[in-house]
């Protein structure tokens, strides 16, 4: 078992070696950062359901419902974080490329939450724009060197299982 879990956490940091160093340029990483910052605290999604609301007056209660997942999904997701205490990853010669709030590491909120938005307002939205919308979040943060794969796979199975409750189809 110790093997197991060895060989995993290995896998963990090579992957994030991998996104940590592959087609990082200055003008992309200024990109991502700036991107990545919406998505602290479920702002993103949680700013475009209450647009949702407001302006969808006919499915007014279904953007509502949609975004108190989302919301429901941070709250589970700090929850977690708390009860984990896993530390945020260091890479020798790699420092992280954005600050964050916490040194929290596990779940990632950035993944919770978008796959919370994704199933939650999957028929509120456009499918497609929406997915890529919650992927380039979730990649964000490996992609800055704030989580390991782990993390961003333990936010969305948590933020996926939230959201199916906010899509009242």
């Amino acid at each position: 078992m110790n093997r197991l879990i060895g060989r995993l956490a290995a896998l963990d940091v090579a992957g994030l070696r991998l996104a940590r160093t592959v087609a990082h340029t200055p003008r992309a990483e200024r990109a991502v950062r700036a991107y990545s910052t919406l998505g602290q605290h479920g702002a993103l999604w949680l700013a475009l359901g209450a647009a949702g609301a407001a302006l969808d007056g006919g499915r007014g209660a279904r953007w509502r419902r949609a975004t108190l997942a989302v919301a429901a999904a941070y709250g589970a997701n700090q929850a977690v974080k708390l009860a984990v205490r896993r530390r945020r990853p260091r890479l020798a010669g790699l420092p992280p490329l954005i600050g964050t709030p916490t040194q929290l590491s596990f779940p990632s909120a950035h993944a919770a939450t978008s796959a919370a938005a994704v199933h939650a307002f999957r028929h509120l939205l456009p499918r497609g724009p929406l997915r890529a919308a919650a992927v380039a979040m979730t990649w964000s943060r490996l992609y800055l060197g704030v989580h390991y794969p782990s993390d961003i796979v333990a936010g969305v199975a948590l933020g996926a299982a939230i959201g199916r409750i906010g899509d009242d189809r």
